[in-house]
C-alpha cells in the first residue's frame, strides 16, 4: 500500500492526472519547478511506480468516472440463464489472454459476451471496447476497433499502431464480436495487439476458433431444455403480451422443436400474442415439415430457418417488402435511410415499429434513433430479396442514399456531431461504394465524399484508397485529375514513401492533359519535380535528374506563364531543381520563389516558398535566418484547412522543420513550442516521432524528469510500431542519457546508453549529439580523464548540417577550458563564429570564457542568455560557477 501523501503532493498528483507539465504545475500551484520535481520524485517512491505516466493513471483512476466498456450493445430485455457459461468465461478471461466463445449463429454468443464484459469490468480499470464486426468488410477490422475506441491515426502512423498506443498502458478488455467472416484478419490483429499490449485481454465470438497459442475456447450451447429455454420463452412472450398464458408442456414442446436456440425462441415468442401457444406449435410444425428435405446445415440451423421462414410468412405484404429491403444495410440505419430504400417516410416508420414488435428488427435508441437486423436475420432478408428479383433495384436505392447521406455529413464538418453520424453509417457507405460497379456520377460522388470524410476523420490510409477509387470511377479526366491531386496530398501524410506522391502527381498531369487542362498539367508536373527534389530521403529509388529536367521543361511548355499559381509552382520547382544537391535549393531562386508564392495569397504555396528559403539559408550556415523563416511558416498554419489533403504535407513538414531548425539555432523555447504544438495537432498526434521532438528541448532546458517520461513513452510507442528504422531517434535517446546523468540516476544512464548504441548501429562514437552529451557531462562531473580525446573527436567531426555539431564543439571547448587543456584558448577562438548562429552555443562559450578569464561580464551574458532560453539547469550551474569565481 502506498505511503500517506501530503496535501501538496495530492495537488501535484491531480495535476499529473490532467497531463500538465512540471512548468504548468508550478505555475498553477505558485511553486518552483524544482519543488514540483521533488514532489514527483516523492510520489514515484511512495506509490512504487516508475514514471509520471503511471502516476497520471493513478490520479485519473481516483477522479475519473468508473471504467466502462464502450460500444456495448444496448438491450431492453433481461438476460436469462447461462450461469455456468458466465462463470466459465469469466474464469477463462482471468487465466488466458484471448478467450473465444464458440457456437452457431443464433445461439446467444453476442449477448453472453456483452454480459460477461460488464461482469469483468472490475478486472480492467482502464476500460474496454465492444466491437461489432458484423458490418465490417475485409481490411477494416483495425478501423472498426479504432472507431469504437475513438482512436485516429496520425501522419505516417499505421492504424494498428495507434490502437496499440491506446491499449498499451493499463488493463483493457477488447471484445471482437462475430469474427467468422473476417477471421484471418481478426486473428492477425488480435495477435498484434496482444503482443504489443501486455495488459490487454481479448474476448472473441465466432463460429470457429481463432487459432493462436494463447487462445482458450468456451463452447456455447443452446439453452438447456426444461429450465432456461422455457424461462426465456415466457419472459419474451410476456414482454409482448402481459396476459400471455400457456401450458408448460406446450412451451416445453415449442422450445424442444426450436432446439433451445435463443434467437429462434425469441422470434417465436414475439408471435405469442397473435397466434397463441398452440397456434405457434402448429405453425412451427408446418415450417419444419417444409424444410425437412433441405440439405446441408445441422438440425439447429434448420429450426432457425424454419422460425425465420414462418415469421416472414406471417408478415403482410408491406412488412415483407420493407423487411427484404432493409437487408441491404450492413450496419445500423436511421429512419431517413430506411425510407430511402423502402418508400414513404411515415409508412416506413409505422412498418419499422411493427417489425420491431415481431423481433425481426432491433431498435437502437440514442441521440438519433437507429435500427438494425441481426446477422442471421439479415442473411435471411437478403435471400428473400434475391429470390424476389429486387436486389439490383434495392442496391441502386442504397447507393443513392449513401451518396446523399455522405454529401449531407460532408456539409456539416463544423458540427461536432458529424463524427458520430459518420461512424454510424460508414460501413454502409463503404459497402455501397464497393457494390457500385464501374464509373458513374453517383459512385464518383460517393467515393469523393468518402475520401474527404475519412481524411477529416483521420482515417488517412483509407482516405488515400478512396481518392484512388474516385479517380478510377470518375466520369471525366478533369475529375480524375482533381482526385489524384488530393490523393497525392493524402499519400504524403499517410505513407512513408513520397514515390507514391510523385507518381500520383504524374498520373494527375496525364489526366489533365487528356482533359485539355494545360494549367493543371503544368502545376502537377512542377509539383512532381518539387517533391522529388525537396524530399529525396522519402524515395526508395532516386528519380534520375534527366527525367526531372524533362518534366520541368514539359511543365514550362504547358502552363500559362501569366497565371500566378503556375508561376509560383514553376518558381518552386526551378529553385529545388537548380540547387547544389537533392534537398538543397538554390538560394537566389528560393528568394524568387518566395516572391512568386506570396503573389498567390495561398498559405500552402507561401509555406512551400518559405521552406525553400529556410533550407537554402540552412545550407549556407545562416541558422538563425532559417529558424526565423520557419517561425513564419508556423504562423501560416492556422490559415490552412486541416480537412483538406492539399494542406497536409505543409502542416506536417512545418512542425518537423520548426523543431529541428529551432534546435540548430539554439532557440529552445521555439523548439519546445513547436514540438508541443505538433503533438497536440490531430494530424500528427502523440506518436514516437512527435514525442522524440519534445524530448530534446525538455532535456536541453533542464526539465529532466519530463524528458525521461516522454522518452519512455517514445521508446514504448516505437516498439509497438514494430521498431522501424531508428537512427532519427538518436538525438532524443542521447539527450535522455544527459537527463538521467544530470539527475544522478546511473541505472537510467546505463539503460539509455545501451539504447543509444542500439539506435546508432555502431556509429555512436562519431555522432555529434553523443559527443555533445559526453562533453557536457564531463564538465558537469569534473571528470577530465578523456577530455583530450573527446575534444579531438568533436573537432574532427565532418557533419556540417547535423543539428548537434555546434553543441558538440561548444561543450567540448568548455571541457577543454575546464580540464586545463593547452589549446583551450585556440578552440575558443575557433568556435566563436558558431555563437552568432546558435544562442545555446553563445551562452556556453560565454561561460567557457568566464572560466578561462575569470570575467564576471561573460558570466552575466551567459546568465541572461540561459534565462532567455529558459534553460533552467544551465542557468543554475552558471550561478553556481559565479559563486565559485567571486
Amino acid at each position: 500500500m502506498a505511503e500517506r501523501i501530503s496535501e501538496r503532493e495530492a495537488e501535484v498528483l491531480a495535476a499529473l492526472g490532467a497531463r500538465l507539465t512540471n512548468a504548468q504545475i508550478a505555475h498553477r500551484l505558485h511553486i518552483s519547478v524544482r519543488t514540483v520535481e521533488s514532489h514527483v520524485s516523492s510520489l514515484l517512491r511512495k506509490h512504487g511506480v516508475t514514471d509520471r505516466w503511471a502516476l497520471a493513471e493513478l490520479a485519473r483512476a481516483g477522479t475519473r468516472e468508473p471504467a466502462r466498456i464502450v460500444g456495448l450493445p444496448a438491450t431492453g430485455t433481461t438476460f436469462v440463464g447461462r450461469d455456468a457459461e458466465r462463470a466459465a468465461v469469466l474464469a477463462a478471461i482471468e487465466e488466458a489472454r484471448l478467450v473465444t466463445l464458440l457456437g452457431p449463429g443464433g445461439v446467444g454468443k453476442t449477448r453472453l459476451a456483452a454480459v460477461v464484459a460488464e461482469d469483468a469490468i472490475a478486472m480492467f480499470p482502464s476500460g474496454g471496447a465492444f466491437v461489432d464486426l458484423v458490418p465490417v468488410r475485409e481490411g477494416f477490422v483495425a478501423r472498426a476497433v479504432a472507431t469504437t475506441l475513438g482512436v485516429t491515426e496520425g501522419s505516417h502512423q499505421p492504424l494498428a499502431e495507434a490502437v496499440a498506443a491506446r491499449l498499451g498502458t493499463g488493463r483493457w478488455l477488447l471484445v471482437l464480436d462475430n469474427c467468422e467472416h473476417v477471421i484471418d484478419e481478426a486473428t492477425a490483429f488480435a495477435e498484434q495487439i496482444l503482443a504489443a499490449c501486455p495488459g490487454t485481454r481479448a474476448l472473441v465470438t465466432s463460429r470457429e476458433r481463432v487459432g493462436i497459442p494463447c487462445e482458450r475456447s468456451v463452447p456455447i450451447s443452446p439453452l438447456p431444455l426444461g429450465s432456461d429455454a422455457e424461462r426465456l420463452f415466457y419472459d419474451r412472450a410476456l414482454a409482448g403480451d402481459p396476459e400471455f398464458v400457456a401450458e408448460p408442456a406446450v412451451i416445453a414442446e415449442l422450445c424442444a422443436r426450436l432446439d433451445g436456440l435463443p434467437l429462434a425462441i425469441e422470434l417465436a415468442a414475439a408471435r405469442g400474442a397473435s397466434l397463441g401457444p398452440t397456434g405457434l406449435l402448429a405453425a412451427l410444425d408446418d415450417a419444419l415439415r417444409l424444410l425437412s428435405g433441405v440439405r446441408g446445415g445441422d438440425e439447429r440451423h434448420r429450426s432457425l430457418r424454419a422460425v425465420l421462414s414462418w415469421s416472414y410468412d406471417l408478415l403482410d405484404e408491406e412488412e415483407q417488402a420493407l423487411f427484404r429491403q432493409l437487408g441491404v444495410f450492413v450496419g445500423a440505419f436511421d429512419l431517413d435511410a430506411a425510407a430511402a430504400v423502402g418508400g414513404d417516410r411515415a409508412s416506413v416508420a409505422d412498418l419499422l415499429g411493427r417489425l420491431v414488435d415481431k423481433s425481426l428488427v432491433v431498435h437502437l435508441r440514442g441521440r438519433v434513433s437507429r435500427w438494425r437486423l441481426l446477422e442471421t436475420v439479415r442473411a435471411f432478408a437478403l435471400a428473400q430479396m434475391s429470390a424476389t428479383g429486387e436486389e439490383d433495384k434495392t442496391r441502386a436505392r442504397h447507393l443513392r442514399w449513401a451518396t446523399d447521406a455522405a454529401d449531407a455529413v460532408e456539409a456539416r464538418l463544423d458540427d461536432p456531431a458529424w463524427r458520430e453520424d459518420f461512424d454510424a453509417m460508414a460501413a454502409d457507405l463503404r459497402a455501397a461504394l464497393a457494390a457500385s460497379g464501374g464509373p458513374g456520377e453517383v459512385p464518383h460522388r460517393l467515393a469523393r465524399a468518402l475520401a474527404h470524410l475519412t481524411f477529416a476523420r483521420r482515417h488517412l490510409l483509407e482516405s488515400f484508397a478512396h481518392h484512388r477509387t474516385a479517380a478510377a470511377v470518375a466520369t471525366s479526366a478533369a475529375s480524375a485529375a482533381r482526385d489524384l491531386r488530393a490523393g497525392a496530398g493524402c499519400a504524403h501524410v499517410s505513407t512513408t514513401s513520397n514515390l507514391h506522391v510523385y507518381e500520383l502527381l504524374l498520373e494527375a498531369a496525364e489526366q489533365a492533359r487528356r482533359a485539355g487542362d494545360d494549367r493543371g498539367r503544368a502545376i502537377d508536373l512542377a509539383r512532381a519535380v518539387e517533391t522529388a527534389c525537396r524530399f529525396p530521403e522519402a524515395f526508395e529509388t532516386e528519380v534520375p535528374r534527366e527525367r526531372l529536367l524533362g518534366l520541368f521543361d514539359d511543365a514550362v511548355a504547358a502552363g500559362p506563364a501569366d497565371d500566378p499559381e503556375v508561376a509560383a509552382s514553376m518558381a518552386l520547382a526551378r529553385a529545388w531543381l537548380a540547387g547544389p544537391g537533392r534537398g538543397a535549393p538554390d538560394s537566389e531562386l528560393s528568394s524568387a520563389a518566395v516572391t512568386a508564392t506570396r503573389a498567390t495569397a495561398d498559405p500552402v504555396l507561401i509555406s512551400s516558398g518559405l521552406c525553400a528559403a529556410a533550407t537554402a539559408a540552412l545550407h549556407a550556415g545562416r541558422l538563425r535566418e532559417a529558424n526565423r523563416i520557419t517561425r513564419e511558416r508556423l504562423r501560416l498554419l492556422p490559415s490552412m484547412d486541416r480537412d483538406d489533403p492539399y494542406c497536409g504535407p505543409e502542416i506536417c513538414n512545418t512542425y518537423g522543420r520548426a523543431c529541428i531548425y529551432a534546435i540548430m539555432a539554439g532557440d529552445l523555447p521555439g523548439a519546445m513550442a513547436a514540438a508541443r504544438a505538433g503533438i497536440e495537432d490531430d494530424l500528427l498526434r502523440d506518436t514516437h516521432i512527435t514525442a522524440s521532438r519534445l524530448v530534446q528541448p525538455l532535456a536541453l532546458t533542464g526539465r529532466f524528469h519530463d524528458a525521461i517520461d516522454y522518452a519512455e513513452r517514445m521508446w514504448d510507442q516505437w516498439e509497438r510500431a514494430g521498431r522501424p528504422a531508428p537512427l532519427w531517434m538518436l538525438p532524443a535517446v542521447s539527450t535522455t542519457v544527459l537527463a538521467c546523468a544530470m539527475l544522478e540516476e546511473p541505472e537510467g544512464v546505463a539503460l539509455w546508453r545501451s539504447r543509444a548504441e542500439e539506435v546508432a548501429g555502431g556509429t555512436l562514437g562519431t555522432a555529434p549529439v553523443a559527443v555533445f552529451v559526453d562533453a557536457r557531462l564531463a564538465v558537469h562531473s569534473g571528470r577530465f580523464d578523456d577530455a583530450a580525446s573527446l575534444v579531438r573527436t568533436a573537432f574532427a567531426l565532418d557533419a556540417p548540417l547535423d543539428p548537434y555539431l555546434p553543441y558538440a564543439r561548444a561543450a567540448s571547448t568548455e571541457l577543454a577550458v575546464a580540464a586545463g587543456l593547452p589549446d583551450a584558448p585556440v578552440l575558443l577562438t575557433a568556435t566563436a563564429p558558431l555563437a552568432a548562429e546558435n544562442e545555446w552555443v553563445a551562452a556556453c562559450l560565454a561561460r567557457a570564457r568566464a572560466r578561462l578569464h575569470k570575467d564576471p561580464a561573460d558570466l552575466t551574458r551567459a546568465l541572461k542568455t540561459w534565462g532567455r532560453l529558459d534553460a533552467q539547469a544551465e542557468h543554475a550551474q552558471t550561478q553556481a560557477l559565479q559563486t565559485q569565481l567571486q
